[in-house]
C-alpha cells in the first residue's frame, strides 16, 4: 500500500532551485528559432529505361525491393515507382495499405 513518501522541505526548495537554474541554462542556450533543415534526397540520374532494366529480374517490384535494387531509401524509389507508373512502364498488380506489388507493363 504504499506510494510515494511526503518529501522534506530541504529537498523540495532543492529541487526548485535545481529547476530554476535548468530554466535558466535552457533560455541562454537558445540562439534563434530552431527548425529542421530539409535535406532532399535526389533520385539517381537514370533514364526509365535504365530502372526499367535494373527492375527486370525481380520476381516482383515492391517498394522495398526496388529501394534496395537501386541504392536509394523508400521515399526515393516510391517516387520512381510512381513516375514510371504515370508513365505506363508498370502496372500496379496487387497489394493493400501501402504495401503494393508492380509488375513490368506487357
Amino acid at each position: 500500500m504504499g506510494g510515494t513518501k511526503k518529501r522534506t522541505l530541504a529537498s523540495m526548495e532543492k529541487s526548485q532551485n535545481d529547476e530554476a537554474e535548468d530554466d535558466t541554462k535552457k533560455k541562454s542556450e537558445k540562439k534563434g528559432p530552431s527548425e529542421r533543415k530539409r535535406v532532399d534526397v535526389l533520385p539517381p540520374k537514370m533514364t526509365d529505361q535504365e530502372f526499367m532494366k535494373s527492375l527486370a529480374p525481380l520476381k516482383a517490384i515492391t517498394l522495398f525491393n526496388a529501394s534496395k535494387t537501386l541504392a536509394v531509401n523508400a521515399s526515393v524509389a516510391r517516387s520512381i515507382l510512381a513516375s514510371l507508373e504515370s508513365k505506363g512502364a508498370i502496372t500496379k498488380v496487387g497489394g493493400s495499405s501501402g504495401h503494393y506489388v508492380w509488375a513490368p507493363a506487357s
